[in-house]
């Protein structure tokens, strides 16, 4: 692993920074701040920001001077650059929208329903409650102590429903729930594996029952609770789409898996090493006993290989310390 650092020239906080990266692997580059003493709080996403009186001491430790121009073709080429459109400042007015159309869709498809919940009154001012639950939902998902299971995570699962949805994986009618149960499936996020998901699946109910039929509050509640073990029933295709929509993050190219591997870290950081390193190893096992890690047609023949071989890698990282 090489890191790099480009000249400080960034001004904030009344003093200019430079970047800090790797070639190769965010675990290093963490490894290598916390030991000049750089807090983690000063990552961001694909670099530390340092500054300038830091400059010296780190090129001292082997950070390898470059322009900044030549930092960014350092990320690019090693695939651990954060694209533009998944940086929080996109993702937030992006993810906003999504929500609102989703909204729009529900509720359409509540007035169009012929069962007993879709009878009663409309609800007021339906867009002004949607568009506020919008809002904290995604003020929880941008909570400082998340960098895994945060927004770029959120988009990514929508984005596995609607790939899954396309593939036919999906009765079309029931993509708006599942997308739902996406929203809410780490609005509580707190890194207590069990009780986020309740917790989740609570908030649902709570949340969701002012606003829409029972039917669509208990579907989404359910798939949320599903989403704590992965293992959704045999015929159960909402679960099975957005538990595979949630782990299609294992089957990620080696670069997007070191980042993910990161970012897991870092929302374990309150977590000694050894304790998170055993306990890690002891979830990818468990992934690993499994017969299959996907639930649906394509996500056995387009994610099963390349996640067994991403989770083999990390067993592997993890064990021999």
């Amino acid at each position: 692993m090489t890191t790099y650092i480009d000249p400080p020239t960034w001004p904030a906080h009344g003093t200019v920074f430079s970047h800090l990266i790797s070639d190769t692997s965010l675990r290093e580059l963490h490894a290598l701040a916390a030991s000049a003493g750089i807090s983690i709080r000063a990552f961001d996403q694909d670099h530390y920001d340092v500054p300038a009186h830091r400059y010296e001491d780190l090129v001292s430790r082997g950070a390898v001077p470059v322009s900044g121009r030549e930092l960014t073709r350092v990320l690019l080429r090693c695939g651990l650059r954060i694209p533009a459109a998944h940086r929080p400042e996109k993702l937030r007015p992006n993810l906003s929208r999504a929500w609102s159309r989703l909204g729009h869709t529900l509720q359409s498809a509540e007035a169009e329903a012929e069962d007993d919940d879709a009878a009663r009154s409309p609800v007021e001012d339906f867009d002004q409650l949607w568009n506020l639950l919008g809002e904290e939902l995604l003020d929880r998902w941008s909570e400082p102590h998340r960098s895994y299971h945060a927004m770029t995570h959120l988009a990514a699962v929508l984005r596995g429903v609607g790939t899954l949805d396309r593939a036919g994986e999906l009765p079309h009618a029931q993509r708006p729930v599942v997308a739902l149960a996406a929203w809410f499936h780490d609005a509580v996020y707190s890194g207590a594996a069990g009780a986020d998901e309740e917790e989740s699946a609570l908030l649902a109910e709570t949340r969701l029952g002012p606003l829409l039929g029972a039917a669509t509050v208990d579907e989404t509640a359910r798939l949320v609770r599903v989403t704590e073990t992965h293992d959704p029933l045999p015929h159960d295709r909402n679960g099975a789409v957005l538990v595979d929509a949630d782990l299609q993050i294992l089957a990620q190219d080696p670069a997007r898996y070191a980042q993910y591997m990161a970012a897991v870290r870092q929302d374990y950081q309150h977590v000694a090493e050894a304790d998170f390193r055993r306990g890690r190893a002891q979830v990818l096992q468990r992934l690993l006993e499994r017969p299959a890690l996907f639930h649906t047609a394509l996500g056995r023949a387009r994610w099963e290989q390349q996640a067994r071989v991403n989770l083999r890698a990390e067993l592997e990282l993890l064990t021999r310390g």
